[in-house]
Protein backbone atom coordinates (compact mmCIF):
# COMPACT_ATOMS: atom_id res chain seq x y z
CA UNK A 1 0.00 0.00 0.00
CA UNK A 2 0.91 3.27 -0.44
CA UNK A 3 1.21 5.64 2.49
CA UNK A 4 3.30 8.56 4.51
CA UNK A 5 4.19 9.54 7.84
CA UNK A 6 3.09 12.69 9.08
CA UNK A 7 5.30 14.98 11.53
CA UNK A 8 3.24 13.03 14.17
CA UNK A 9 3.71 10.04 13.35
CA UNK A 10 0.09 8.97 11.86
CA UNK A 11 0.07 6.83 8.99
CA UNK A 12 -2.11 8.13 6.08
CA UNK A 13 -2.92 5.82 2.84
CA UNK A 14 -3.18 7.12 -0.36
CA UNK A 15 -3.87 7.01 -4.10
CA UNK A 16 -2.59 8.47 -6.86
CA UNK A 17 -2.87 6.96 -10.49
CA UNK A 18 -2.74 8.60 -13.47
CA UNK A 19 -0.50 11.63 -14.83
CA UNK A 20 -0.88 15.27 -16.23
CA UNK A 21 -2.81 18.28 -13.94
CA UNK A 22 -3.51 16.79 -10.02
CA UNK A 23 -7.53 16.62 -8.76
CA UNK A 24 -7.05 15.74 -5.48
CA UNK A 25 -9.96 13.95 -3.62
CA UNK A 26 -10.98 14.53 0.32
CA UNK A 27 -13.49 12.12 1.33
CA UNK A 28 -16.62 12.68 3.36
CA UNK A 29 -17.60 11.55 7.56
CA UNK A 30 -17.09 8.11 8.02
CA UNK A 31 -15.83 7.17 4.89
CA UNK A 32 -12.68 6.77 3.00
CA UNK A 33 -10.95 7.64 -0.59
CA UNK A 34 -12.85 4.85 -2.26
CA UNK A 35 -16.05 7.19 -1.93
CA UNK A 36 -14.59 8.56 -4.81
CA UNK A 37 -13.90 5.47 -6.90
CA UNK A 38 -16.86 7.51 -9.67
CA UNK A 39 -14.81 10.53 -9.92
CA UNK A 40 -11.06 8.83 -9.60
CA UNK A 41 -12.14 6.27 -12.82
CA UNK A 42 -13.55 9.46 -14.61
CA UNK A 43 -10.64 11.69 -14.46
CA UNK A 44 -7.60 9.38 -15.02
CA UNK A 45 -9.30 8.00 -18.21
CA UNK A 46 -9.96 11.84 -18.93
CA UNK A 47 -5.86 12.45 -18.89
CA UNK A 48 -5.49 13.58 -15.09
CA UNK A 49 -3.39 12.37 -12.60
CA UNK A 50 -5.90 12.18 -9.25
CA UNK A 51 -4.82 11.27 -5.25
CA UNK A 52 -7.55 10.38 -2.70
CA UNK A 53 -5.98 9.41 0.58
CA UNK A 54 -7.72 7.87 3.54
CA UNK A 55 -8.51 10.57 6.70
CA UNK A 56 -6.56 9.88 9.69
CA UNK A 57 -8.50 7.20 11.91
CA UNK A 58 -10.49 6.24 8.40
CA UNK A 59 -10.29 3.51 5.78
CA UNK A 60 -6.70 1.93 6.08
CA UNK A 61 -4.71 4.87 7.68
CA UNK A 62 -3.51 4.77 11.31
CA UNK A 63 -6.65 4.53 13.66
CA UNK A 64 -4.75 6.77 16.30
CA UNK A 65 -6.87 8.21 19.59
CA UNK A 66 -6.27 11.86 18.97
CA UNK A 67 -5.75 14.31 16.14
CA UNK A 68 -9.26 13.94 15.06
CA UNK A 69 -9.98 17.77 14.32
CA UNK A 70 -9.69 19.95 11.34
CA UNK A 71 -6.65 21.48 11.86
CA UNK A 72 -4.84 17.99 11.98
CA UNK A 73 -7.14 16.84 8.76
CA UNK A 74 -5.64 19.63 7.03
CA UNK A 75 -1.65 19.48 7.83
CA UNK A 76 -2.44 15.39 6.62
CA UNK A 77 -3.57 16.40 3.35
CA UNK A 78 -0.58 19.08 3.12
CA UNK A 79 1.59 15.89 4.00
CA UNK A 80 0.14 14.12 0.99
CA UNK A 81 0.19 17.07 -1.02
CA UNK A 82 4.19 17.83 -0.30
CA UNK A 83 4.87 14.08 -0.38
CA UNK A 84 3.75 13.92 -4.02
CA UNK A 85 5.26 17.43 -4.94
CA UNK A 86 1.57 18.31 -6.29
CA UNK A 87 1.61 21.57 -7.88
CA UNK A 88 -1.55 23.50 -10.15
CA UNK A 89 -3.91 20.87 -8.17
CA UNK A 90 -7.69 20.78 -7.98
CA UNK A 91 -8.98 20.54 -4.51
CA UNK A 92 -12.20 18.77 -4.77
CA UNK A 93 -14.48 17.74 -0.72
CA UNK A 94 -17.14 16.07 -0.76
CA UNK A 95 -19.31 17.10 3.29
CA UNK A 96 -15.92 16.84 5.96
CA UNK A 97 -13.83 16.65 3.04
CA UNK A 98 -15.31 20.04 1.95
CA UNK A 99 -14.21 21.04 5.61
CA UNK A 100 -10.58 19.75 5.30
CA UNK A 101 -10.38 21.51 1.51
CA UNK A 102 -10.92 25.11 2.62
CA UNK A 103 -9.10 24.52 5.86
CA UNK A 104 -5.78 23.83 3.87
CA UNK A 105 -6.33 25.90 1.79
CA UNK A 106 -6.44 28.68 4.79
CA UNK A 107 -3.80 27.13 6.46
CA UNK A 108 -1.49 26.30 4.10
CA UNK A 109 -1.87 28.87 1.28
CA UNK A 110 -2.42 28.53 -2.43
CA UNK A 111 0.68 28.16 -4.14
CA UNK A 112 0.26 24.76 -4.76
CA UNK A 113 -3.34 24.93 -5.75
CA UNK A 114 -5.41 25.55 -9.17
CA UNK A 115 -8.91 25.96 -8.10
CA UNK A 116 -11.50 24.14 -5.53
CA UNK A 117 -14.66 22.20 -5.50
CA UNK A 118 -16.62 22.13 -2.38
CA UNK A 119 -19.46 19.05 -2.84
CA UNK A 120 -22.18 19.03 -0.21
CA UNK A 121 -19.50 21.00 1.90
CA UNK A 122 -20.17 21.09 5.34
CA UNK A 123 -19.02 25.06 5.61
CA UNK A 124 -18.98 27.70 6.74
CA UNK A 125 -20.75 26.14 9.99
CA UNK A 126 -23.48 23.68 10.91
CA UNK A 127 -24.15 23.37 14.22
CA UNK A 128 -26.79 26.30 15.58
CA UNK A 129 -24.90 29.06 17.68
CA UNK A 130 -26.26 32.76 18.70
CA UNK A 131 -24.45 33.68 14.98
CA UNK A 132 -25.37 30.75 12.59
CA UNK A 133 -29.13 30.51 13.98
CA UNK A 134 -30.19 28.55 10.72
CA UNK A 135 -27.75 25.54 11.81
CA UNK A 136 -28.58 22.55 13.34
CA UNK A 137 -28.77 22.10 17.28
CA UNK A 138 -25.96 20.65 18.98
CA UNK A 139 -29.10 17.75 20.19
CA UNK A 140 -28.32 16.56 16.88
CA UNK A 141 -24.91 15.49 17.04
CA UNK A 142 -24.91 14.35 20.76
CA UNK A 143 -27.16 12.14 18.75
CA UNK A 144 -24.95 11.15 16.38
CA UNK A 145 -22.54 10.13 18.95
CA UNK A 146 -25.36 8.54 21.49
CA UNK A 147 -26.16 6.00 18.58
CA UNK A 148 -22.42 5.89 17.09
CA UNK A 149 -21.34 4.40 21.22
CA UNK A 150 -24.31 2.16 21.40
CA UNK A 151 -24.29 0.24 18.15
CA UNK A 152 -22.10 2.52 15.39
CA UNK A 153 -23.04 -0.70 13.02
CA UNK A 154 -26.49 -0.30 12.99
CA UNK A 155 -26.37 3.55 13.16
CA UNK A 156 -23.82 3.48 9.73
CA UNK A 157 -26.75 1.36 8.21
CA UNK A 158 -29.55 3.12 8.43
CA UNK A 159 -27.63 6.46 8.12
CA UNK A 160 -26.98 5.08 4.51
CA UNK A 161 -29.96 3.43 3.82
CA UNK A 162 -32.25 6.77 4.52
CA UNK A 163 -30.87 10.75 4.44
CA UNK A 164 -27.82 10.46 3.22
CA UNK A 165 -28.96 9.02 -0.53
CA UNK A 166 -32.14 10.24 -0.14
CA UNK A 167 -33.35 6.73 -0.39
CA UNK A 168 -36.10 7.51 2.50
CA UNK A 169 -37.79 10.04 0.02
CA UNK A 170 -41.24 8.42 -1.38
CA UNK A 171 -40.65 7.10 -4.68
CA UNK A 172 -36.86 6.82 -4.31
CA UNK A 173 -35.49 2.70 -5.11
CA UNK A 174 -32.86 1.75 -2.48
CA UNK A 175 -29.55 0.66 -4.17
CA UNK A 176 -28.74 -2.11 -1.77
CA UNK A 177 -24.91 -2.28 -3.39
CA UNK A 178 -24.43 1.59 -2.46
CA UNK A 179 -26.02 0.73 0.73
CA UNK A 180 -23.34 -1.96 1.80
CA UNK A 181 -20.29 -0.09 0.34
CA UNK A 182 -21.12 2.53 2.57
CA UNK A 183 -21.45 0.86 5.21
CA UNK A 184 -18.25 -1.22 4.49
CA UNK A 185 -16.49 1.60 4.06
CA UNK A 186 -17.74 2.87 7.53
CA UNK A 187 -16.87 0.18 9.22
CA UNK A 188 -13.79 0.00 7.72
CA UNK A 189 -12.66 3.23 10.27
CA UNK A 190 -11.94 3.40 13.72
CA UNK A 191 -14.97 4.28 16.16
CA UNK A 192 -12.67 6.51 18.02
CA UNK A 193 -11.90 8.86 14.91
CA UNK A 194 -15.75 9.36 13.91
CA UNK A 195 -16.90 9.90 17.66
CA UNK A 196 -14.08 12.94 17.66
CA UNK A 197 -15.06 13.60 14.07
CA UNK A 198 -18.51 14.37 14.49
CA UNK A 199 -17.56 17.80 16.41
CA UNK A 200 -14.67 18.53 13.76
CA UNK A 201 -17.79 18.80 10.96
CA UNK A 202 -20.16 20.28 12.97
CA UNK A 203 -18.47 22.44 15.20
CA UNK A 204 -15.71 24.05 13.11
CA UNK A 205 -16.51 27.63 11.81
CA UNK A 206 -14.90 27.73 8.47
CA UNK A 207 -16.32 31.20 8.14
CA UNK A 208 -12.53 32.90 8.23
CA UNK A 209 -11.48 30.12 5.90
CA UNK A 210 -13.79 30.94 3.65
CA UNK A 211 -12.71 35.05 3.14
CA UNK A 212 -9.07 33.74 2.77
CA UNK A 213 -9.55 31.60 -0.70
CA UNK A 214 -8.70 33.56 -3.61
CA UNK A 215 -8.58 30.61 -6.19
CA UNK A 216 -11.82 29.78 -8.13
CA UNK A 217 -13.97 27.63 -6.22
CA UNK A 218 -17.58 25.66 -7.37
CA UNK A 219 -19.98 24.90 -4.62
CA UNK A 220 -22.45 22.28 -5.83
CA UNK A 221 -24.78 21.47 -3.42
CA UNK A 222 -28.63 19.46 -3.77
CA UNK A 223 -31.52 21.36 -2.27
CA UNK A 224 -32.49 17.98 -0.95
CA UNK A 225 -29.30 17.49 1.06
CA UNK A 226 -30.63 15.81 4.41
CA UNK A 227 -26.65 15.88 6.30
CA UNK A 228 -25.59 19.21 5.51
CA UNK A 229 -28.78 21.60 4.82
CA UNK A 230 -28.48 23.41 1.72
CA UNK A 231 -29.65 27.05 3.36
CA UNK A 232 -27.18 27.27 5.97
CA UNK A 233 -23.94 25.89 3.38
CA UNK A 234 -23.70 25.65 0.04
CA UNK A 235 -25.38 29.63 -0.49
CA UNK A 236 -23.51 31.07 2.54
CA UNK A 237 -19.83 29.77 1.20
CA UNK A 238 -20.17 30.91 -1.97
CA UNK A 239 -21.00 34.38 -0.63
CA UNK A 240 -17.93 34.58 1.94
CA UNK A 241 -15.51 33.22 -0.69
CA UNK A 242 -13.49 36.08 -2.93
CA UNK A 243 -13.93 33.75 -6.43
CA UNK A 244 -16.80 31.51 -5.41
CA UNK A 245 -19.69 30.30 -7.98
CA UNK A 246 -22.85 28.17 -6.66
CA UNK A 247 -24.08 25.85 -8.58
CA UNK A 248 -27.73 24.08 -6.97
CA UNK A 249 -28.83 21.23 -8.19
CA UNK A 250 -32.81 20.29 -7.37
CA UNK A 251 -33.57 17.28 -6.02
CA UNK A 252 -29.60 16.00 -5.27
CA UNK A 253 -29.31 14.12 -2.27
CA UNK A 254 -26.36 14.40 0.23
CA UNK A 255 -24.42 11.61 -1.80
CA UNK A 256 -24.98 12.72 -4.89
CA UNK A 257 -21.21 12.36 -5.93
CA UNK A 258 -22.31 8.57 -6.12
CA UNK A 259 -25.88 8.81 -6.82
CA UNK A 260 -25.98 11.35 -9.67
CA UNK A 261 -22.31 10.81 -10.64
CA UNK A 262 -22.50 11.56 -14.57
CA UNK A 263 -24.04 14.94 -13.85
CA UNK A 264 -21.42 15.85 -11.17
CA UNK A 265 -18.21 14.52 -13.20
CA UNK A 266 -19.62 16.47 -16.40
CA UNK A 267 -19.45 19.49 -14.71
CA UNK A 268 -16.54 18.92 -12.42
CA UNK A 269 -14.84 18.26 -15.75
CA UNK A 270 -16.32 21.30 -16.97
CA UNK A 271 -14.93 24.01 -14.07
CA UNK A 272 -11.57 22.38 -14.36
CA UNK A 273 -10.97 22.53 -18.15
CA UNK A 274 -12.61 26.60 -17.50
Amino acid sequence: MSTITTNDGTEIFYKDWGSGQPVVFSHGWPLSSDDWDAQMLFFVQNGFRVVAHDRRGHGRSAQVGEGHDMDHYADDLAAVTEHLDLHDAVHVGHSTGGGEVVRYLARHGESRAAKAVLIAAVPPLMVQTDANPGGLPKSVFDDFRAQLAANRSEFYLAVASGPFYGFNRPGVEKREALIRNWWRQGMEGGAKAHYDGIAAFSETDFTEDLKQITVPTLVMHGDDDQVVPYADSGPLSAELLRNGTLKTYEGFPHGMPTTEAETINADLLEFIRS
